[in-house]
Parts: C-alpha cells; structure tokens; sequence
C-alpha cells in the first residue's frame, strides 16, 4: 500500500502543509469565480431584458459584445486587461481584480444571452391573455413573465456558474497562486525526491474541483427535471 502510495506521488500530499496549501488555492479560485458570478448574474439580467426589447441601439451593441465573447479566448482577455491595461492606460490593477473584470465581461454576456433566450420564448399568447384578464404591463411581468422565465433559467445559470468555476483555472497564467498554480509548485518543489508526484497532484486537483462543481451540477439537473 505504502509503495502504491509513493508509485503515484499521493505521499507528496503529506509532506508538510501542501494539502492546505492546495485547500488555500482552491479557495482563491473559488472567490475570484462567486464574485465574478455575482456580478455577472446581476448585469445579465439587466443588459438581458434590455436585449429583449429589440431596440436597435441595444441589439446593434449586444451584437458586437456577444461576438467578442464568443470569439476572443479567456486568456487573451485576461493578458489584454492585466498586461495591457496596466501599460497603455497606466491603469494600476492587481492580478484578482484584473480575473474578476475579465470573468465578469465574459459572463455577463453569457447570463444575458440566457435571459434574453428565456425571456423571447414565453409564447405571446401568455402576454395577451393577460391583458385579457385586466392586468397591467408591470403586473403581466411580475405574476405571469418572470415565474416562467425564471424556471427556464435557473438550471442554464447554474451550469454557467460550474463553467466559470472551472475557466478560473486560467488565472494562473497572470500570476494568481490558485489551486493549479499551487500544485505546480508543489511538483517542482518534490521532483527529485518524488517523481511521480505530479500524477498524485493533479488527480487531487481534479477531485478538489469536482467536489466543488458536483453539488451545483446536481442542482441544475434537479431544476431541469422540475421545469420540464
């Protein structure tokens, strides 16, 4: 057992404090990804209805932010803001806020796209039969609108909100010592003496982040079934 222990680097864990220090990364991932899923949950919503309301302007500037996002990767958006925002602009941002801005842009277009999506699929019938009954334009949205759309979007934002767990792992190309950047630093640190630790490692990892993603994958697939 001892020997299939070191055979896959696991032993390295025990050395020292470097599970906390992997326990330690995982919570910076973790507190750069809920702020940037707060934030985006909040400005989705708005630029999302703003979106269904077709107006040109909105749909003209919604347009050309959701081809952007779509087209540009993660990681050119983190190395334009933190590296080049700080030297074209003298801007001063430390690497988190810098993750935080990037995640924040990019999810947000996604969250608005979802409510836009949710918001244009309830049948107009739904809008004309409250009218119909005698309610208003702000009532129609309160009572019959929003509970509709809110059921279509809740298991599509929660599995927005695992993908943006997962996309933090990128911070790491900018300096942030989170949960991978920790584990290379561990393997580098144990190469000689441990050869093997980088299987061990970054199995931990893997573990570590489907811990953090299973709940919420769970709760989307448990409101999928709900909605339906």
């Amino acid at each position: 057992m001892s020997t299939l222990i070191t055979n896959t680097g696991i032993d390295v864990l025990f050395k020292g404090n470097n599970m906390m220090r992997l326990l330690e990364g995982l919570m910076t991932a973790l507190k750069i990804s809920m702020i940037s899923v707060v934030l985006s949950i909040f400005l989705g919503l708005i630029l999302g209805m703003l979106m269904s309301l077709n107006k040109p302007a909105i749909n003209a500037f919604s347009r050309v932010y959701l081809e952007i996002v779509r087209i540009m990767p993660q990681m050119v958006l983190l190395f334009i803001v933190y590296f080049g925002a700080t030297k074209a602009m003298g801007i001063n941002l430390d690497a988190e806020t810098a993750s935080i801005i990037v995640f924040t842009f990019w999810g947000t277009a996604e969250m608005a796209d979802l409510v836009r999506g949710s918001l244009i699929s309830i049948p107009v019938i739904q809008y004309e039969s409250s009218y119909a009954l005698g309610m208003t334009k702000l009532q129609t949205y309160i009572h019959v609108i929003i509970p509709q759309t809110v059921r279509r979007l809740l298991p599509l934002a929660i599995n927005l909100i695992t993908r943006m767990i997962k996309t933090t792992s990128l911070v790491m190309m900018i300096g942030i010592v989170e949960v991978l950047k920790v584990g290379q630093q561990i393997i580098e640190a144990n190469r000689k003496s441990s050869p093997n630790a980088a299987f061990g490692i970054f199995a931990t990892v893997f573990i570590l982040y489907f811990l953090a993603c299973w709940p919420i994958s769970l709760l989307a697939r448990y409101l999928e079934k709900k909605a339906a």
